[in-house]
């Protein structure tokens, strides 16, 4: 498993403050944020003129672009996600599903538009990663496994995120194995209780929470993944650099130890 950061992490700093720290922490690489509001990284809009800062940064810092995170399932936004990701050789675009959960009525357009944007993803030749959000169509296992099911595309992945999981009221461990077979990436981070939201970014940080994040990670292990683990700490736009750093560290140590115990480095 290759060990990285979303750069959401450090939204209140520039992308090379991102690069940067996530390389002394001793990643392995970086998910590029393109959320609006969140962080100003990869810009969408005008992706074209960031392509060889960020093709720099990556060579300076050692960091390998294991993925991008644009969250909007809008196909005029995900085709520009898709050819900027073409561009960088970025081989995982993740999205949020969209929708409202439990409602019937709209999930057959929901699983329609994703469909089409896995389609389209097979063109440009990148995967599309969707995974289960709080309060959108596909929020827990039951979803997941649905949508796995109508959505036949090979281009069409699970992104794995056991802090929504948990939140779902369910056990993120035994999750992961009912969806392994169509997991491509995983964004980790913890959680503590099961409320709506995740809580204040450092009690995300791994290990700070109440989720068997070992026991998650040795059933992916045990399965053969070998796709990015992206720490995706969101609502840090406003900490100071050494907070965002200590997150980053900090999780870095949990997710090596993690790897370790069950036999995976």
């Amino acid at each position: 498993m290759k060990l990285g950061v979303n750069s959401v992490l450090f939204g209140g700093f520039d992308m090379e403050t991102a690069f940067k720290y996530t390389a002394m922490a001793g990643y392995d690489g970086i998910e590029l944020s393109a959320i609006e509001g969140m962080s100003e990284h990869l810009v969408l809009s005008r992706w074209r003129e960031l392509v060889p800062e960020i093709r720099q940064l990556s060579e300076k810092y050692g960091l390998e672009l294991l993925a991008m995170e644009q969250p909007m399932p809008d196909a005029e936004r995900m085709e520009q996600a898709f050819q900027a990701a073409v561009e960088l050789c970025i081989p995982i675009v993740n999205c949020g599903p969209g929708g409202k959960s439990d409602d019937e009525e709209t999930w057959p357009q929901v699983i329609d538009n994703l469909g089409k944007l896995a389609e389209m993803a097979e063109r440009y030749g990148v995967t599309l990663c969707v995974k289960a959000h709080v309060g959108q169509s596909i929020y827990n296992t039951p979803t997941t496994l649905r949508a796995m099911q109508e959505i036949t595309s090979p281009a069409f992945g699970i992104d794995m995120d056991p802090s929504h999981i948990y939140r779902a009221g369910e056990d993120p461990v035994e999750a992961i194995a009912a969806v392994i077979s169509r997991v491509k990436h995983v964004h980790i981070r913890d959680c503590k209780g099961r409320q709506q939201g995740p809580g204040p970014a450092e009690l995300q940080a791994n290990g700070r929470g109440d989720i068997n994040l070992v026991g998650y990670i040795r059933v992916l292990h045990e399965n053969g993944y070998t796709g990015p683990l992206d720490l995706e700490i969101i609502g840090a736009k406003d900490y100071s650099l050494e907070q965002c750093c200590i997150i980053a560290a900090e999780s870095r140590g949990h997710m090596q130890a993690s790897l370790q115990a069950c036999g995976a480095r």
